[in-house]
């Protein structure tokens, strides 16, 4: 058992999920397809905006005016 080789040879079609996954090109894929590399660089420069966007929407002063908000929201329906 231990001195057998492994199977070199790919499936004819792979069946299962893991055997899809080992055959996937995704080196290929990475190469030749424009839309992994713009991607990533979306992803990049998105990400400080998002950051802007976050620290101004759970910034002190906008959490106390929400806040404010909700309460008269709530006062209303009580009445």
């Amino acid at each position: 058992m231990a001195d057998d080789k492994a199977v070199s040879r790919p499936m004819k079609f792979p069946y299962t999920f893991s055997a899809k996954i080992a055959q996937f090109p995704l080196k290929y894929y990475l190469k030749n397809q424009w839309i992994w590399k713009y991607y990533a660089i979306a992803v990049v420069l998105c990400i400080p905006v998002f950051k802007k966007i976050s620290n101004l929407a759970n910034s002190p002063e906008n959490v106390a005016k929400w806040a404010e908000i909700r309460r008269k929201e709530a006062a209303e329906h009580h009445h």
